[in-house]
Order: structure tokens, then C-alpha cells, then sequence
């Protein structure tokens, strides 16, 4: 199985999550595989707020994500409020995800492909 393209955002805490990140410009991606929930707060926080320079767009990739709660919901709301005027993306999410993201009515706030 090929490796995510990036650097990890932080140490990796378990085999339960993973946060990756890549930029392309000014734009940074942030890849989260397996579980996006609380256990992952702290990478998924470093992954957006560690960026050198200023981004003008910010894409969360969920192809590997299995599983969304709450607190992952909180977390895209916390990246949103950072991002300042910056566009904000959720790509790449799987059908329950997409549900999730969907009931919460993400997808008046987010642009999700």
C-alpha cells in the first residue's frame, strides 16, 4: 500500500489515527486516516497551526477516515475559525462520513466534494 505523500503533523499515538499534512503552495492538505475523534485533537491542531507560511486554502482530505464523532466535528469548526478568510475543503470522504457531515449540515459552512 503506497504511504501518504507529506510529513506527519505529530507523532502518531496509535494505530487507531493518523494525521498527515502536504502543501502545494499555499495550500496545505490535511490527511486524516483511520478514526478522526478526540484521540487525534492535538496532531490535527499542529497540522494546521505549524504551516510556515500563510495559507490561503485549506483542504481536510478524508479518504482514509473510517470514523467521524463529535469532537472531529469541533475540530473542523476550530480550523474553519483559523483559517480566517482562507477557503476551508473536505474532500474525499466516504459515504458514512459524508452522512455524518451532512446531518450536522456541514455542508452549509464547508465545501465538500
Amino acid at each position: 500500500m503506497p504511504q501518504p505523500i507529506g510529513k506527519p503533523a505529530a507523532r502518531d499515538t496509535g494505530a487507531s489515527n493518523q494525521v498527515r499534512t502536504s502543501s502545494l503552495g499555499s495550500c496545505l492538505t490535511i490527511h486524516v486516516e483511520g478514526r478522526f475523534d478526540f484521540n487525534c485533537h492535538q496532531q490535527f491542531r499542529r497540522a494546521y497551526e505549524s504551516g510556515a507560511a500563510p495559507c490561503t486554502e485549506y483542504v481536510v482530505d478524508l479518504r482514509g477516515t473510517e470514523y467521524i464523532d463529535s469532537a472531529a466535528l469541533g475540530m473542523l469548526l476550530v480550523l474553519r475559525e483559523s483559517a480566517g478568510s482562507a477557503t476551508v475543503r473536505i474532500t474525499n470522504s466516504r459515504p458514512a462520513v459524508r452522512k455524518i457531515l451532512q446531518i450536522a449540515n456541514f455542508n452549509t459552512l464547508f465545501a465538500i466534494d
